[in-house]
This record gives structure tokens, sequence and C-alpha cells, in this order.
């Protein structure tokens, strides 16, 4: 007759598989959830789930349960080193309980962490006999020693784990091509996807809600790098033209004749090489938008023709006199500052008033920092599908250092400098040095740009850690506060301060 523990146990083993068969497709949850069920079950104080990673030759760590479990997800194994890299590479299940006299003890990341390790239990995790990973407990409680029952519910677990596993990471393969057809759709579309998370960018886009209902036309000003044409994408997709073609054109990537004719369009022998009609841009967007970008570098004759356009709704082609009649919206951007440009008489003054019936200023990146994780996060997911890289996420160290770098480049320098840490990363969280970035160089740029608010940066890097540490202990408050060292009524008051949702509540 079962007792009351293996009852429990079986109970534990049936919730797992079932979880196991549920199309389950967080692989990083799942395994949590496994590791938790393994620590409760044999009373370890500690428990971790390395993973074998094949192109490194190492092991690290993917779930790191207990006090210091934030701390030790930051270190990876050689093949063969420590007692977990011995299990990986000889597939054997090992019970240790006088760890410190093991010579396949790896000291190193007890010192570190200052964290005495005693005992261990550690068995592979195996699929068609190949071990992909190790699962470890550290320290049974009340200074017992682990026994040959405890290793036995281990190795199930462990078989379990191994399955869930594969099973979660071919639904994320799956989830991933989904995700990168999608993003092949929309970008065939020409459009892009808009990261808004801070106030100061929420806010934008509800004045976008009301600009996007008139037909006038709307001057987008800010730093190079901000994204202005995604806002005038914004635009011209919250309208009512929505289904007719957004078409772009930046203003300083031609000379003066060929953006004349790319505009307006020319007739068969205007100029040598017109060799047939050509249809310019503004016919090309009869009915819908047309966005001009760097509009401060256009020549002053063309200035004069966009001009009557906008009055008239009416030009000429290029080596033609018929009158050519569009319904075209207008979205004009620069990071230039036309007003002066206007004072110095480069720009007329005419043209910029009709421009600017509906002006639209885009803070730089330093402003928002709210939404400098988010769109971290975005650029790493994009870059691993395209490297078919595997990260985590970032580490705390690479959070702050993002954080605090004043991004003169703005969301181009963001994108770059993620792309370059998927490049550079060997790690399971992107570090801090794979960012490349010069923080006292940016720091001045920023200061020279504008002030820097401390407060929202605190803000946004508090949400950000909160998150983390919420999600590496499967939305445990509990266990999370332990590890924030502070109290639980304490966190649940800042997750609703900060508007974080419990990952359990996803």
């Amino acid at each position: 007759m079962l007792s009351q523990i293996d009852v429990h146990k079986f109970n534990t083993l049936i919730e797992i598989n079932t979880l196991i068969n549920s199309n389950y497709g967080n692989s990083h949850r799942l395994l949590t959830h496994i590791l938790e069920s393994a620590a409760r079950l044999c009373d370890g104080d500690a428990a971790s789930i390395l993973l074998v990673d094949k192109e490194t030759n190492s092991l690290y760590f993917a779930v790191a349960l207990g006090a210091k479990g934030s701390e030790v997800k930051r270190f990876t194994l050689k093949a063969g080193e420590g007692i977990a890299g011995w299990v990986a590479a000889h597939n054997e299940s090992v019970i240790i309980n006088d760890v410190e006299h093991d010579r396949r003890h790896f000291h190193r990341i007890p010192q570190q962490i200052d964290y005495s390790t005693k005992t261990m239990l550690a068995v592979p995790m195996r699929v068609k006999d190949e071990c992909v990973g190790v699962i470890e407990l550290i320290n049974k409680k009340n200074d017992r020693y682990f026994v040959q029952e405890d290793l036995e519910w281990l190795e199930i677990l462990a078989n379990q784990a191994a399955l869930a596993l594969i099973n979660a990471q071919n639904i994320e393969k799956a989830q991933q091509k989904i995700q990168a057809l999608q993003d092949k759709i929309q970008s065939d579309k020409g459009y892009h996807t808009l990261i808004a998370k801070s106030p100061i960018i929420v806010e934008k886009l509800e004045i976008i809600n009301r600009i996007a209902q008139t037909d006038s036309s709307v001057l987008i000003l800010g730093e190079s790098g901000v994204g202005k044409e995604l806002f005038a994408e914004q635009i011209h997709l919250r309208s009512s033209r929505k289904d007719q073609p957004l078409i772009r054109v930046n203003c300083a990537a031609l000379p003066e004749g060929l953006l004349e004719s790319e505009l307006f369009g020319h007739v068969k022998g205007s100029f040598t090489g017109a060799g047939s009609e050509r249809r310019g841009r503004f016919e090309a967007a009869n009915g819908g938008t047309l966005f001009l970008d760097e509009i401060g570098d256009l020549p002053p004759l063309l200035q004069a023709k966009l001009l009557r356009v906008i009055q008239n709704k009416t030009f000429e082609k290029v080596g033609s006199d018929e009158s050519v009649t569009v319904d075209t919206r207008i979205l004009a951007a620069t990071n230039r500052n036309i007003e002066e440009l206007v004072a110095r008489g480069t720009f007329r003054s005419d043209l910029y008033y009709r421009l600017n019936v509906l002006p639209l200023s885009i803070p730089p990146l330093r402003q928002r920092p709210e939404d400098i994780p988010e769109l971290a996060v975005f650029f790493l997911k994009r870059c691993m599908r395209g490297m078919k890289k595997r990260f985590e996420g970032f580490s705390c160290e690479a959070m702050d250092t993002l954080l605090s770098y004043g991004w003169p480049g703005n969301i181009r320098e963001l994108e770059n400098c993620v792309e370059r840490a998927c490049v550079i990363g060997t790690r399971q969280w992107i570090q801090a040095e794979d960012l490349l970035l010069n923080r006292s160089a940016s720091f001045e740029q920023g200061e020279k740009q504008g002030s820097r608010n401390l407060k929202t940066a605190i803000t946004a890097f508090k949400t950000h850690f909160i998150k983390k540490v919420l999600s590496e202990h499967n939305g445990n408050q509990t266990e999370a506060a332990k590890v924030l060292d502070i109290q639980r009524t304490y966190l649940s008051k800042l997750m609703k301060e900060l508007l974080i949702i419990n990952p359990k509540e996803l």
C-alpha cells in the first residue's frame, strides 16, 4: 500500500506529465516548474538545470532555484568540468554526500556566490540515450543525506524534463517561424513594429489618433534615429487612407534633377536617358499618403513645386506642361532645425507653414528610458531568429548599461548595439561587455543634447529587474521577494505601482 508521501509524489509526476502533453510552449517556465517539483520531492535546498551547448562544448544554467539562484546563472561550465560536467560527459547519475572532498567538485562557483555545497544529487537528462542536460539538487534540508530513493525519483523527473524540453523547443521553433513569417509579411508591406511603453510615446500615439482623422499635412521633427518614419506609418495606418499606398521618399538621397523626376515623374524625351514616360511618387501615392523624409534638404526649386501641390493638388511632370491632379496626403520629416533654415532663407517660410499645420515632435530615446528594455528585447528576438542563436535575455549588468547610456544615435544605435551583442555574445545571457558601449562618451553627448531624467531611468530599471526575477521564479512572489531581499507585501506594492503583471497571469 502506498504511503501518503508516495501518493503525493505520483500525483506530482502526473501533474508534470499533463503539462508536458498540453502544448506548453515556454521551455523556461516548464523546466522551472519541473525543477521546483524535484526540489520539493527530494527536499533540496537549491536546484539547477544545466543544458548542454554543443556549439561551445559547454553547459549553461538554464534554471537555478534557491537563495543564490540568480547569481549562479551567470556561470558556465566547460565540458567535463565540475560534477555536472562529469555527469553530462559520462551520462551517469551520482549521489555525493561529501561534496567538499569530491575531486570533481568545481569550487569556484560556491566560493564566488558565498554558498557552501555539502551534499548533491545530479542526474542526466536523456533524449534517445544522449545527455542533453543535467539536473542537480544541492544540500538536502535539515543537514540530511540524499538517498537512493531520492535519486530514483530525480531520474524519473529528469526523463520528463528532457521530454518537456524537446516538446517546448519544437513549439518555440514553430512559433518563431510563424513570427518570422508575420514579420516578413509586415516588412513586405513596408511597415515596422512600433514599441511604445513610455508615457511620453503613448501620449504621442494618442495625438496621432486625432491627427490621422484629418488630411492636413504633418511635420514630424526629431533627432536622427528616433523612428520618425514609424510614426508616419502609424498616421497612415490609423487614417481612412490605410488601404491605399504609403509612398516614401528620402529627399537627401538623390540629386536635384533625379529627385524632381522621382517626385513628379517625367515624359519621354524630357532629358537624356528618358526613353519612356515615368510616373512619379505623387501619382503613385494618389488616394494614399506620401512621406517625405529629410524635407529640410529639399532644393529651393522643388520647394516651390511642392508648395503648389499642397495648395492646388496639381503639378506638371518633368518635360510636360500638362497638369496632373492628385489626392495625396503629405507627411514630412526632418532632423534639422527647420525654423533656423527658414530664418537663414534656405527653406521657404510659406512651405514651412503649409507643412507645419500639425507638428509632431518625437522625443529622443534618452528621454523615454521605459522603452529601452522593450526595444532591446524586441531587437534581440529578431536577431536570434536571423542568426539562429539563443539567449535568455540581458543580464542585469547589461540592462543597467543600456539604461545608463546616452544613445546619441537613438533607436537606430540601440538596434545596431543589440545586433552586435548577438554576434559577439557566447553565454546564456547578453553581458555588459558584449554591448561594446562607451558609457562616458555617451553621457557627455547626452548632456549636450538634453537633460537626463534619473527618476524615469531608475523606474525603468526597477521594472525590468523585478520582471526578470519573477520570470526566473515562475511568478512565485515569495521566492522573488527573497531574492530581491524585500518583504512580499512590498513586492506586491511595487508591482502595482510599476504596472507589472505576474507571469503566472499571462
